[in-house]
């Protein structure tokens, strides 16, 4: 097994969802349910939910141990071809969104849309990888720990004041998220090139969506993907910070049922 795959609903060119760190699959199960009538497959990233460690899966797609994003796409693709999906719709939120990415440079073939949900298209700075080096290694030594101090930062300020069981379910999730996991994957984040370029001749429909209070992913990062893009919808979700599925459920689904539909309907003329 590359990575684990979990399946929802009819048969069909699937919506595939890839989940932004340091969580699992699990964080769209609230967009999964108001989707209930499409094709949707969630994936667990290597390391997180069900999916094998990292360097298992470096090994399953005949890459090296370190951590790269390039691993994750080739394990996606790897996975949704062993489950007979050679043409999806895949969308992705922060990491998930890197990830789709790095899909659109190197598996390309298998993108009927994109989705980059709360994410960017540029590399990290300096002191963001800095910062990134600094999480993986205290991941190492103290455990889950190391990412509790995201639960300000992935919610957003509305969300923070006024919905203290989402506050409560994040603080749980973050508790939760696996030590290997975080390590492998701040790595691989800040190892990550700019990916604006896989953008500009992508030739598929597409959705720049963001939630209006996130601090992570700005306003000028969307544009700057979006301008990138021939055919695109842009969503700024209000009252959502970075974890915009998670917070903004309806909203956030409604905007991947028109994306979804769009590519369903193929290319006119």
């Amino acid at each position: 097994m590359t990575l684990a795959l979990h399946r929802h609903g009819p048969d069909g060119l699937p919506l595939v969802l890839l989940h932004g760190f340091p969580l699992d699959a699990t964080m769209w199960d609230d967009v999964v349910a108001e989707l209930a009538d499409l094709p949707v497959i969630t994936v667990d990233a290597p390391g997180f939910g069900a999916s094998p460690q990292p360097d298992d899966v470096a090994r399953a797609v005949g890459r090296s141990a370190e951590p790269a994003l390039e691993t994750y796409a080739d394990a996606v693709a790897a996975a949704l071809h062993g489950a007979g999906v050679d043409r999806a719709v895949v969308a992705g939120l922060s990491m998930g969104g890197y990830a789709v990415l790095a899909l659109a440079e190197r598996h390309r073939g298998l993108l009927a849309g994109v989705g980059l949900l709360d994410t960017k298209a540029s590399a990290d700075d300096e002191a963001a990888r800095e910062n990134r080096f600094s999480v993986a290694a205290s991941a190492e030594s103290v455990g889950a720990e190391a990412v509790g101090p995201m639960l300000t930062q992935v919610l957003g300020a509305t969300t923070q004041a006024g919905r203290p069981e989402l506050v409560e379910r994040m603080r749980a999730w973050l508790a939760a998220a696996p030590p290997a996991g975080i390590a492998w994957a701040q790595r691989a984040m800040a190892a990550r090139p700019d990916r604006l370029f896989t953008l500009e001749d992508l030739g598929v429909p597409a959705l720049v969506l963001r939630g209006a209070e996130d601090p992570s992913a700005p306003q000028d990062a969307a544009n700057t993907m979006s301008a990138a893009l021939a055919d695109v919808e842009v969503v700024v979700v209000p009252h959502a910070g970075h974890m915009s599925a998670v917070e903004a459920p309806g909203p956030v689904a409604a905007a991947l049922r028109r994306l979804y539909e769009r590519c369903a309907q193929g290319p006119v003329g």
